[in-house]
């Protein structure tokens, strides 16, 4: 059924739960285990008044936020070794999570996305936006979203 399966997490509860989830499905379709978690770059401000931060200061808190991405996929990683599942991780920096894990699931030939969604409804997905629904819009391949 499926052969490679993307699961994508940035270490919160709820996606938390769909890594398991994801494990278990590729556990039972003998499926190869990608997980990604997308980083956004250090936000700079070219307005007026705001603040000049040294570059490598950036690097530093740029390099720090990836450090915790990879050992927060680390313990995915183990949890699918756990279940005999072959899994793999990246960290992926983009400004644009929903296109990186998009991205991601094209390069990496996947036939199955995973992901959360906190279901937010009104007024407060209007104003914090959805990528779960930007990747179900804007990718072409099966997403599966759990909440």
């Amino acid at each position: 059924m499926y052969k490679r399966i993307l699961v994508a997490t940035d270490g919160s509860k709820l996606s938390k739960t769909a890594v398991t989830s994801a494990i278990s499905l590729a556990d039972a379709c003998g499926a190869e285990l990608v997980a990604i978690q997308v980083v956004a770059p250090y936000p700079i401000s070219y307005f007026e008044g705001g603040m000049a931060v040294d570059a490598a200061e950036v690097k530093r808190v740029e390099a720090q936020w990836a450090a915790k991405a990879m050992a927060s996929l680390e313990s995915v990683k183990k949890a699918a070794a756990a279940k005999g599942v072959q899994a793999k991780t990246m960290v992926s920096k983009s400004d644009s999570v929903s296109g990186a894990i998009i991205r991601a699931a094209e390069k990496g030939a996947c036939d199955l996305i995973v992901m959360a969604s906190h279901g937010r409804k009104g007024i407060k997905r209007l104003l914090l936006g959805s990528e779960t629904q930007h990747v179900l819009t804007h990718g072409s391949l099966p997403v599966l979203v759990l909440r």
